[in-house]
């Protein structure tokens, strides 16, 4: 279930100055059971923010309409394509009119103040208008409730359409033994929250208990109230993790409003890190501590009497401070099992485990080459069989062949092809409304069209799989690394056939993949035939490029000719080297189903888990397969499966072995065609994929995450 939270416009959700909206909303996001698919839209100045799922509105001011009717707009041009299942709207309810007539699905507003002192709700009309219009109304107290139906009557029949949902604190372990003789004031530091009757008051305490201390900690730029003693410390303003911390050590927190506070933050967090709390009895405040002190006249007099009773009686403070800690129950888990509660009757989906979406059907949009222009030459890829994969699943797949846009897109107006491409790319977006991409060597999908459209829809998931070698001892390390860095930043997950940990680089949710075999591709079982040859080897000097090159050389070709000199009885049978061209599509399958053995061997030094799709192509079709030992997939696969090599001397002896032992030798490569199978066909390598892409919890079991 998509969820969207629209703050007040200009609250700031940073986390040095976040207000009590922002704190509250993003204690409660974190808790939820819905965190995954909830974005919190507002607008501010600070880049710093209190979670990733926070997205800054931009404006454009114009001179004949209202800013929060514009903060409005440009959170409704999100919403034409993220469709979210509710949107919740936070202590404003003059934004219902104008989200009321673009959105058709949940509507929920929260109060957090006074609803007679807020436009859209000030009149009895507003109010009526809101009950009718949206589908939930909580309010942060009791309080609050009441004072919206004041003046309406059934109340009861009205009010099934609302509740109250208290703020909320973190729980945490409190030493009572670690308190000090210290006083709180947290808060403006305006007579509207009494801190003229504090600091009054302090001030004389300090003097007659000069082993006390007291604290402020707050500001206010435009009320001047000033208070000076030796024993008082002004600290300004502080964050909330600051002041959570502060007030562990804390004796005494006083909360002495003379306005009606629609809740009581400060109240609230000091009972939770076990303050004796003094408070007015003033709108909500009573509700936020069950054991706090209510100051029974509002006035400096009663409150020195009261903290200086406190001062005397240790006793009765440390009963005080353990019964606020021991009672105090709105922690922030607590408060999100009551709106997710609420949150669920709305939810569509509601029977499913929301935590386990493992037979989801997702809208996956594919971007990688498929070689169209080469008219099925290259037709048997990795990209077509982990998209063969995706379809099985039961997915809904949209394709771009992205290199072929490209080389058709090149012009006069675009010589390069790349800005045809990311039009292609946005339109197909807008069309199809995917649930994830997945980019595959997609080096001309530009950022700018990767942050377009995580703009469009904020819950997009992106990952990318890269199957060329990264290895610091490889072929083109410098070049590769970049390639896949230049999109890590918007990458919720990176797929590679090497091991990321065997890696230079560090790359955030990174995983090993193999190369994937396909029930559709890989249809040859040569060991139930006797082949011509005995051992298959092709490479090529550039897969687009079709054919040998002059002057372009590869190590491996080193390596054969000097195996093929040291095995004179084994028949070889080798293309892209030696002047013999390369074979592609259904040439290469004729080609490999002549011979009984081959060898998997890559470019570069061996590195843990690296290998080109050969190894599917060769264990899939049931060759004797051999590759090196140190690319350690001896972790997968055991040597009845395929053979394992330590040096040229090794394999040539290893050759001479199976070439004659026919026997093993076919059953060994039946074993490495089933194991193949059963563990890195493309269905199970590309479930995998989406699993980890989107952050779904699964019951599969994948062999190379043991």
């Amino acid at each position: 279930m998509k969820i969207s939270i629209l703050l007040p416009y200009k609250e700031n959700f940073s986390p040095n100055y976040a207000g009590a909206v922002s704190l509250f909303v993003n204690d409660i996001t974190k808790k939820s059971i819905y965190k995954d698919s909830t974005f919190i839209f507002g607008n501010m100045f600070y880049k710093k923010t209190l979670s990733k799922n926070y997205i800054n509105l931009s404006l454009k001011k114009k001179f004949y309409q209202s800013a929060s009717k514009e903060y409005v707009d440009s959170f409704l041009n999100y919403e034409k394509n993220s469709n979210s299942d509710i949107i919740e709207i936070h202590n404003r309810p003059n934004y219902v009119k104008f989200i009321k007539k673009d959105f058709k699905n949940k509507i929920i507003l929260y109060f957090h103040n006074d609803p007679l002192t807020m436009n859209g709700s000030k009149t009895k009309i507003d109010r009526l208008y809101l009950l009718n219009s949206i589908d939930k109304i909580i309010f942060n107290s009791n309080w609050s409730k009441n004072r919206f139906f004041s003046d309406l009557s059934n109340k009861k029949l009205l009010s099934q359409k609302t509740t109250v949902c208290f703020q909320s604190a973190p729980s945490t372990k409190i030493d009572f033994k670690k308190k000090e003789k210290i006083i709180s004031f947290i808060g403006k530091l305006n007579s509207a929250k009494g801190y003229d009757i504090f600091g009054e008051t302090i001030t004389k305490i300090l003097d007659r208990y000069n082993n006390w201390k007291a604290i402020v900690i707050g500001d206010e730029p435009r009320e001047k109230l000033t208070y000076k003693h030796k024993n008082l410390k002004i600290e300004g303003f502080k964050s909330n993790k600051f002041i959570l911390n502060y007030l562990k050590k804390v004796s005494i927190s006083v909360v002495c409003s003379r306005w009606n506070e629609p809740f009581g933050r400060t109240s609230l967090e000091a009972a939770s890190r076990g303050s004796a709390v003094i408070i007015s009895n003033k709108g909500g405040l009573p509700e936020t501590a069950e054991d706090a002190i209510i100051l029974k006249k509002l006035t400096g007099k009663e409150l020195f009497r009261v903290i200086e009773q406190l001062i005397n009686n240790k006793e009765k403070l440390l009963q005080i401070q353990k019964k606020n800690y021991i009672n105090f129950k709105f922690n922030h888990s607590f408060i999100a099992n009551i709106i997710d509660t609420i949150r669920k009757q709305y939810d569509s989906n509601r029977n499913i485990n929301i935590l386990n979406f493992e037979n989801s059907i997702l809208k996956i949009l594919h971007i990688t080459n498929f070689n169209d222009r080469f008219n099925g030459r290259l037709h048997y890829n990795t990209g077509r069989r982990l998209n063969n994969g995706f379809i099985r699943s039961g997915h809904n797949v949209l394709t771009i062949s992205d290199r072929d846009i490209v080389n058709k897109g090149k012009g006069i107006i675009d010589l390069k092809g790349t800005r045809t491409l990311q039009n292609s790319i946005i339109e197909s977006f807008n069309n199809f409304k995917p649930d994830c991409l997945i980019l595959g060597h997609a080096d001309a999908v530009s950022n700018i069209t990767l942050d377009y459209l995580k703009t469009k829809k904020p819950d997009l998931k992106i990952s990318q799989w890269f199957l060329d070698p990264l290895g610091k001892y490889g072929p083109d390390h410098l070049k590769n690394t970049n390639r896949i860095l230049d999109k890590n930043k918007f990458m919720d997950a990176t797929f590679l056939t090497t091991d990321p940990k065997s890696l230079s680089i560090n790359l955030k949710n990174s995983y090993f993949i193999p190369n994937p075999c396909d029930h559709s591709f890989e249809t040859l079982k040569n060991y139930e035939k006797d082949c011509i040859n005995d051992v298959f080897f092709a490479m090529s000097h550039g897969v687009h490029r079709g054919g040998l090159k002059k002057g372009k050389f590869d190590d491996r070709e080193t390596f054969i000719n000097k195996l093929i000199k040291k095995n004179q009885d084994i028949k070889f049978d080798i293309y892209g080297m030696n002047e013999v061209q390369p074979i592609w599509g259904e040439d290469f399958f004729n080609k490999i189903s002549n011979s009984s053995m081959g060898l998997n061997l890559s470019r570069g030094k061996p590195v843990k888990y690296y290998s080109s799709d050969r190894m599917a192509q060769l264990l899939g079709n049931g060759l004797l397969t051999f590759i090196h030992e140190k690319t350690f997939f001896r972790d997968f696969l055991s040597s009845k499966e395929m053979i394992f090599y330590k040096d040229i001397d090794d394999l040539s002896y290893k050759l001479a072995k199976y070439k004659k032992d026919k026997k093993q030798r076919i059953k060994i490569s039946k074993n490495g065609k089933i194991a193949y199978f059963k563990y890195f066909n493309s269905t199970i390598v590309s479930d995998y994929i989406v699993k980890r892409t989107m952050g779904f919890k699964t019951k599969n079991k994948y062999l190379w995450e043991k």
